[in-house]
């Protein structure tokens, strides 16, 4: 690449080599490439229709998802003399109509999803994803190419605004030479060459990404591989796919990534752990003291599965946590570590690998100068200057001058220190907290001692009425896991453990709990001028208000996921089913849901209505918050979708379909014994009384019991005769049924088949449909779970399901009297009298000629409506 002066040249390369890939856009269905000669075409014929409609110097704006289309836009409006802004599709309402108000943009370029949001701004908009032959298309915007302005390098290029971490967004102008001097400088370092690939799992809005992500490879002659979206399973598929060698990432990116190996490690059990362990701490160790990478030859299998050609991971756009650098290095990647700003284009300095020093941010960039306002060796603001520096803020003159010293060094804000041509940081200059007793605290210290703890998801430190005390978001996981059900006590407990740790001046002497995601900019950065507010309303409580929280408030990680379809659709059940609750991404299925283990098959079974996705054992197992199931439902295998419940001998193993044959023998014997001892004490103690036993038919039949004891089985069993026990199957919980070997042994004579919620739905209803076509009745509780009122709940609709394909009798069963005897949460029954009542059976068939999508819902309402009936002519007063 010759040297740049602006950035028309690198569009104007794009002719060469056309036949080469420029852009590959990985996406469900498969990866659309397009080569550069087809991507220099699209931009030369969209620069000269927007030179022909607007004027020089114009502002175009970018407000859509990462796309190929979007790279077009952009490079047009360079090529046209325009300056481009990009716009962050999260940005609030607010936010998004000051940056269009303020650069004065003249047209939008948007996707068909968001025209809503800028139906207010009063601009033209452009649509990247128009069908063709739509007049609001960008391609109706092309024409045929034309001579374009010529560019000088002071012309501006980009705006891009500030995360706004304390207050409303500025607008950062930069130029073509601010840009062309930081391409210059990335391609001297030699750190990318011919055959690399560069995956961008990054928003488009930030200059980091822009620059490092579109602008580079572009440049560089590189294909640029972009997902479809950035969530982690599509960010994988499109490395793989697009074979990047290459990743453009930022910290919260790469703490997701390992954290995600951490996990995928951990269902492996703990000797895998173990092994993992040791074998990255020898690595690291490897490492840092010999300076050999042994890491991609001992997890060679963990690159297979991710990418397998990824050797190089890019990070900016915050510091990165020296402990996770050297693991991500010891599992075999190579790092190269920016530092920058908006205002400073961004880099200013680097770290490149092999870097004896992860835990700086490198040297300063060639041309660029930094100083510490400070005396040698000690902690100050880094200040710096060089041709990337922007000249100001956009009408803004006021908080120009405050960004810049008399003598014109940019003032970056941050705090570090200059050691043997090493940068390294402390924190920002705005964020230190000084105490009464003169004592400087550097915030991300503390926070991240305290986000170390597992029962503590985020933490964030600040000043309370002239007192250290912290913002905790509990980790509702950890807390489960544990053994505790008392958020708050887990919060307690975390803190009392950490605090000892710290430096006394260190140490919060209150805190609050939210169960809100901090309030961070899209690059994870705390907004802490928010802070106080949001402390305020944890302390008050009005933070657990009883509604959902909007996605818009969500994190950004939490947002993404929500573009997948299958994610949205289980987000939006859950809203339904749950619109007086503090629905997050952290809230607990049963730690603040309630969701016990009934409780998963109809949540499992809704999951697989919407989605198609089956839940495995493994996925159950990991999952404790609802961003955990949105988590699910997103990467759910393809495989499991395919599996019918309907033919039991594909989805259940061999061991699950042993419990379904008949009894022989000597358990044949425990069998009747056991039969007889439970009809002899329910009979005898509870006085067992039995009406509607002419309803029952002599072939094979569900009965559907009401359920609001744990005696309701023994009740159900002692009315049975016992040449219908023996060709019976019930379908029982396993943490009580299976619990122990006493309850396993009797469950295994008592034919209770295992239902656990890491089966997911589909293998609770295979094993009801295998002991229904193997020719044995059934007995199911269509509650899902035990009434704590003793009054009927609504019904799942695992019955429904089973019933519209096997169309056997239902039975509905009504006990009366167990609940009194022994309601939920009592430890030893009362012995009062329990009454049994069989009703008239229902005929699913006539239900089901009907026909149509409901028939599962018609049989379900019909059996809840006989259950209610009985319960009805049971106590009238009822």
């Amino acid at each position: 690449m010759k040297n740049l002066a602006t950035l028309i040249p690198i569009v104007d390369g794009l002719a060469e080599r056309s036949d080469e890939p420029a852009l590959l856009y990985v996406t469900v269905d498969g990866t659309r490439a397009i080569n550069r000669g087809a991507l220099h075409g699209d931009v030369q014929r969209l620069a000269a229709g927007l030179a022909g409609r607007l004027r020089r110097g114009d502002t175009v704006a970018l407000f859509g998802p990462d796309r190929p289309e979007w790279v077009v836009a952009a490079l047009a409006a360079v090529c046209a003399g325009m300056t481009v802004l990009p716009l962050d599709v999260q940005a609030s309402s607010e936010n998004l109509a000051h940056m269009l108000a303020d650069s004065g943009a003249r047209l939008v370029f948007t996707t068909c999803d968001r025209l809503e949001r800028l139906a207010g701004a009063g601009l033209p908009v452009a649509l990247l994803d128009a069908p063709d032959g739509d007049p609001r298309g960008m391609a109706a915007l092309m024409t045929e190419p034309s001579a374009l302005p010529d560019i000088r390098p002071e012309d501006p290029a980009a705006l891009f605004y500030t995360s706004g971490t304390t207050g409303l967004p500025k607008g950062v102008p930069l130029t073509h030479a601010n840009l062309a001097f930081q391409l210059n400088a990335i391609a001297a370092t030699g750190l990318l060459g011919p055959g690399d690939r560069v995956g961008l799992p990054l928003p488009l809005h930030h200059v980091y990404p822009f620059v490092m992500g579109v602008l580079t490879p572009v440049a560089l002659g590189l294909p640029l591989i972009i997902p479809q979206a950035l969530t982690g399973p599509r960010v994988v598929q499109a490395l793989r796919d697009g074979e990047a060698t290459i990743m453009i990432g930022v910290p919260r990116l790469y703490a997701a990534l390992y954290a995600a190996i951490e996990a995928q490690v951990a269902v492996r059990g703990r000797a895998a752990v173990l092994l993992f362990s040791r074998l990255l701490a020898f690595s690291v160790w490897v490492r840092r003291r010999l300076g050999l990478h042994l890491g991609r030859w001992l997890f060679g299998r963990l690159h297979a599965q991710l990418a397998p050609r990824l050797r190089l991971l890019a990070c900016g756009g915050a510091a990165l946590d020296p402990a996770l650098a050297w693991r991500l290095e010891g599992l075999g990647w190579r790092l190269a570590i920016g530092y920058g700003l908006t205002e400073t284009a961004p880099l200013l300095a680097m770290n490149l690998p092999p870097s004896p020093r992860l835990d700086a941010v490198g040297s300063p960039v060639p041309g660029v100068e930094i100083k510490i306002d400070a005396p040698s060796d000690q902690v100050g603001e880094v200040l710096a200057r060089g041709p990337n520096v922007f000249a100001g803020y956009r009408n803004l003159p006021e908080k120009t001058r405050e960004a810049f010293t008399a003598d014109g060094w940019f003032r970056t804000g941050d705090l570090g220190r200059m050691e043997d041509g090493w940068l390294t940081l402390s924190g920002r200059a705005k964020e230190l907290i000084v105490t009464a007793g003169g004592e400087n605290i550097q915030p991300e210290e503390v926070e991240r001692a305290f986000a170390a703890h597992p029962f503590i998801q985020e933490f964030a430190l600040l000043e309370w009425e002239d007192r250290l005390v912290g913002l905790v978001l509990p980790e509702p996981g950890a807390i489960c896991r544990a053994g505790l059900m008392d958020v708050q006590a887990a919060a307690r407990q975390a803190v009392e453990e950490t605090n000892p740790r710290l430096a006394s001046y260190q140490r919060i002497v209150e805190f609050a709990v939210t169960r809100d995601p901090l309030p961070r900019t899209r690059l994870g950065k705390l907004r802490r001028h928010v802070l106080p507010q949001v402390y305020a309303a944890a302390r008050s409580g009005w933070a657990e208000a009883a509604a959902p929280l909007p996605p818009e408030r969500w994190a950004e990680p939490d947002r993404l996921l929500l573009e997948d379809p299958a994610p949205r659709q289980v987000w939006e059940e859950l809203v339904r089913r749950y619109p007086d609750r503090h629905l997050t991404p952290d809230t607990g299925l049963r730690l603040d849901l309630g969701v016990d283990s009934l409780a998963w098959l109809d949540l499992a079974l809704a999951m697989q209505r919407l989605t198609g996705a089956e839940l495995t054992e493994t996925a159950i197992a990991g999952i404790e918050t609802v961003r955990d199931l949105l988590r699910a439902a997103q990467v759910a295998p393809a495989a499991a979708r395919a599996l019918s419940w309907e033919r039991p001998d594909e989805v259940l193993p061999a061991r699950e379909l042993a419990w379904l044959r008949p009894h022989r023998g000597p358990i044949r014997a425990a069998h009747r014994l056991l039969i007889a001892l439970n009809r002899l004490l329910m009979r005898g103690a509870f006085r067992l009384q039995v009406t509607g036993l002419e309803h029952l038919s002599a072939g094979p039949c569900v009965f559907a019991p009401n359920h609001a004891s744990v005696l309701d089985p023994f009740a159900l069993a002692a009315a049975l005769p016992s040449a219908t026990l023996t060709r019976t199957c019930w379908g029982g919980w396993a943490g009580i049924a299976f619990g122990n070997p006493v309850t396993r042994g009797l469950s295994r004579i008592g034919r209770v088949l295992p239902l656990t919620p890491e089966q997911g739905a589909l293998g609770a209803l295979a094993l009801a449909a295998a002991a229904i076509r193997q020719g044995d009745s059934l007995v199911w509780f269509p509650e899902g779970q035990r009434s704590v009122t003793g009054q009927l709940l609504p019904l799942r609709p695992g019955l429904g399901l089973l019933m519209a394909r096997f169309p056997l009798p239902v039975v509905p069963v009504h006990i009366a009297g167990a609940f009194e005897a022994m309601p939920l949460g009592r430890r030893w029954p009362r012995l009062l009298p329990i009454r049994l009542t069989f009703g008239p059976p229902l005929d699913p068939l006539p239900l089901i000629a009907a026909g149509g999508e409901a028939v599962p819902s018609r049989i379900t309402e019909a059996v809840a409506a006989r259950l209610a009936a009985l319960a009805q002519a049971a106590d009238p007063t009822t």
